[in-house]
């Protein structure tokens, strides 16, 4: 009786460890992807950083760590942030840009585009690549490793090279 009754609390344990760390229940059909936010360049470059921003970088530099997500068939990068950030209380603003028919994403974690210099802001890879179109443009697949990195030159920094995969 006593063994069953430490699985069932090891259970439960496991099933609030499970909640708390962002996963979602399995449902049928779910789609996997992990998602990851960081933001480790502004390390470097804390005196370009905006005045009250510098309180905002974890020391690690990572906002989020890699992190499981169910999705949806059809979901896109920037479905996945919004329902990544919500449930981990990340605060993301974005805006829609009609020349680019996309979301884009002006802050995540109030670490805003500009905030540590004219060419800071953020840009996200999938599975490695760096698309050169909106995230709410790239449509996921199982699997997928979603990476929304801080760039504080443009991208250079964080190994995204204008006209390059």
């Amino acid at each position: 009786m006593a063994k069953r009754r430490i699985a069932c609390l090891l259970l439960c344990l496991l099933l609030v460890l499970c909640t708390a760390c962002g996963a979602q229940p399995d449902s049928d059909g779910a789609l996997h992807c992990t998602v990851t936010i960081e933001c480790g360049t502004v390390l470097g470059h804390m005196d370009d950083l905006s005045p009250g921003k510098a309180e905002l970088i974890p020391s690690d530099g990572v906002l989020l760590p890699e992190t499981v997500v169910a999705f949806s068939e059809g979901d896109t990068v920037f479905d996945v942030l919004q329902r990544v950030c919500r449930a981990q209380g990340i605060h993301m603003e974005s805006n829609w840009t009609p020349a680019y028919n996309s979301a884009y994403i002006e802050g995540i974690g109030n670490l805003y585009e500009f905030d540590c210099g004219n060419l800071s802001g953020w840009m996200y890879s999938v599975n490695g690549v760096w698309p050169d179109y909106g995230c709410s443009s790239c449509t996921l697949h199982d699997g997928d490793t979603v990476v929304w990195s801080y760039t504080c030159d443009l991208g250079r920094d964080v190994g995204a090279r204008q006209g390059e995969p």
